[in-house]
């Protein structure tokens, strides 16, 4: 038996962050965008310190999160072509996310993007702690 603790993650959440998935989604997109942090802090209506640690964070994640989420969308859809680079690590990790959650869309149904991220990485799309989607028991 694994001696963890486990915790049910909404789709709209992700693990230890207090704002919905879709504003850290909205703030990540406008990141690729070419927005800086203080504009984006603007725009999604949070302060400009969580901003900053959100986008320093996926940054820290985002070739472990292009990758993870480039099999996802080959495993939903396995005719799917290689998904073109988008000129930046951080933009092709979302790019990846947006790809796989389209053929999870095509798959499985509806749900929004970022909701299918935040399950699709059970909620650890920023987390801190290594790989964040390594197995867990």
């Amino acid at each position: 038996m694994c001696a963890v603790t486990h915790v049910l993650i909404s789709s709209d959440s992700l693990l230890r962050r207090r704002d919905g998935i879709e504003v850290i989604g909205a703030a990540l997109v406008a990141k690729v965008s070419g927005s800086g942090h203080r504009r984006i802090a603007l725009l999604v209506g949070v302060p400009v310190s969580t901003v900053r640690g959100w986008l320093r964070r996926f940054a820290h994640n985002a070739g472990m999160v292009r990758v993870w989420f480039t099999v996802l969308a080959h495993d939903l859809d396995p005719l799917l072509g290689p998904i073109e680079p988008v000129g930046s690590v951080v933009g092709d990790a979302v790019e990846a996310i947006g790809v796989a959650a389209r053929a999870a869309v095509l798959r499985l149904g509806p749900a929004g993007p970022w909701s299918f991220a935040s399950l699709a990485s059970r909620g650890r799309l920023l987390s801190n702690t290594g790989w964040p989607w390594a197995a867990v028991c």
